[in-house]
């Protein structure tokens, strides 16, 4: 029988911390640390965000490992300037990315990048008058030049040009259109160019808002032009396709980097299925995500979606709880951190980088 524990003089009871089965903490010696797994994991086992690094790569590589599991990867900012886009087609050529959700610039920067083409950094020499006259469009600390933005039109040109203009556009159909056209024409890795590969569907919920969609405005008007018939963008094709693509999982998981559109599009899939039952329109169970991670700097406090809470979005239907078998973790860290790591790691743990096929 457990001896009973007494109380102190100022009435507090004081545990016994292995007995209450707390996990203990430890530092983090580099020595012991070869790889990039052998470094989160013993992150995992400090504080702060750098636990919280830790704790995403676990989350992930469950996402990994479930084979009922269907993960979308949700991506805004800047990412493919800030030279991410390697990192993507890692996650999509391992598997463990099912399905990806975009802001458009993200796949404008990575289609430029993708052609051989480069982003160079900002010298802060130069001004911000100086660059526009220079056809230099900065993004943060790098610089995406105007001729790279030109060869993205001649590309989405090409590829509009043969469109069947019986056939609804939608961002997905274009997309995997644009990598096609990669897979044919270039050697290089590109993120559409492995999505196509893959299979992995790619969505643009705001696909009006970026280069892309305004290379199809301008598309647009050179078919009225030349008397050509008009295409026909549909964007429910987009939300038709995810939620029957989400309707056939088992099992959700969603890993986010940042937020805005593709995080919030993504999530609203199980408000989605939600009303498809209790509005009368099908005879369905709840269909949740049972697992989220996501890196994003954005504080709750400022009250925008970017820096709402999985407990948040649980009580919108998104979710399942905690409680009921949820497995979620938040990084509040910048992508280009945090993103490397934890991708890196779980590679690792899978065996992505000792695979014949890994370029």
């Amino acid at each position: 029988m457990p001896k009973q524990r007494k109380k102190t003089v100022t009435g507090r009871v004081l545990h016994d911390p292995v007995k209450d089965k707390l996990r203990p903490m430890f530092p983090l010696d580099l020595s012991r640390c070869r790889t990039i797994d052998q470094l989160v994991r013993a992150m995992g086992n400090t504080a702060f965000t750098g636990r919280q690094i830790g704790d995403a790569a676990d989350i992930v590589e469950m996402m990994a490992r479930d084979k009922d599991c269907f993960v979308v990867m949700t991506l805004s900012g800047a990412l493919t300037v800030a030279k991410m886009g390697l990192v993507f087609c890692d996650l999509i050529e391992s598997g463990v990315v099912n399905a990806i959700v975009s802001t458009g610039a993200l796949m404008a920067h990575g289609l430029v990048e993708a052609t051989g083409l480069s982003h160079f950094r900002y010298n802060a020499a130069m001004d911000d008058k100086e660059l526009f006259e220079a056809g230099y469009n900065r993004v943060y600390d790098s610089l995406e030049p105007e001729t790279n933005l030109d060869h993205v039109e001649d590309v989405m040109d090409e590829i509009l040009n043969n469109w069947d203009a019986e056939e609804v556009v939608c961002s997905w159909k274009l997309h995997r259109k644009i990598g096609e056209y990669l897979h044919k024409d270039f050697p290089g890795r590109g993120i559409l160019k492995s999505a196509y590969e893959h299979n992995v569907p790619v969505f643009v919920p705001a696909f009006s808002d970026s280069e892309l969609g305004i290379d199809f405005a301008l598309h647009k008007i050179a078919r009225q032009d030349a008397k050509r018939p008009l295409l026909r963008f549909d964007p429910f094709e987009d939300f038709e396709k995810f939620a029957g693509t989400m309707l056939a999982t088992k099992k959700m998981g969603i890993f986010t980097i940042g937020g805005g559109v593709p995080r919030n599009w993504s999530q609203q899939f199980g408000v989605y299925a939600e009303l498809l039952a209790r509005r009368g329109y099908r005879k369905m169970p709840l269909k949740r995500y049972n697992y989220g991670v996501r890196i994003c700097p954005e504080p709750v406090h400022w009250g925008g979606l970017s820096g709402s809470t999985y407990t948040e979005a649980v009580s919108w239907g998104k979710f399942v709880p905690p409680e009921e078998g949820g497995r979620f973790a938040e990084v509040f860290d910048d992508a280009t951190v945090a993103l490397p790591l934890i991708a890196g790691a779980v590679l690792e743990r899978i065996g992505y980088f000792k695979r014949e096929n890994c370029k």
